[in-house]
């Protein structure tokens, strides 16, 4: 198994992520187990551009795409709007176990 399906495999077993992850794949375990908030909270208190990302994101997710615009343009993103949530999801989490 490669970094990313480990990752979803231990979102689909464990009931928290591990310590040992950074602030940013933590959010993204938040996101996917269904814990917006958690995940929020954790996103945007990240100064980055890759936290700028994971922060776009999540406001997508919520279904509101003006901020989540104004995230992605600080992140250096194009908005994603030819790709499911499930994708940008997955690039973004590979992205940051890399």
């Amino acid at each position: 198994m490669n970094g990313l399906e480990n990752f979803i495999k231990h979102i689909t077993e464990e009931e928290k992520p591990d310590d040992n992850w950074s602030d940013l794949v933590q959010s993204l375990w938040w996101a996917k187990k269904g814990n917006w908030e958690k995940a929020h909270i954790i996103a945007q208190e990240i100064g980055t551009k890759n936290g700028s990302w994971v922060h776009a994101y999540l406001h997508r997710v919520e279904g509101d795409l003006e901020n989540a615009a104004y995230w992605y343009r600080l992140a250096g993103k194009s908005a994603k709007t030819n790709e499911s949530r499930d994708e940008e999801w997955n690039e973004i989490s590979q992205a940051l176990l890399n």
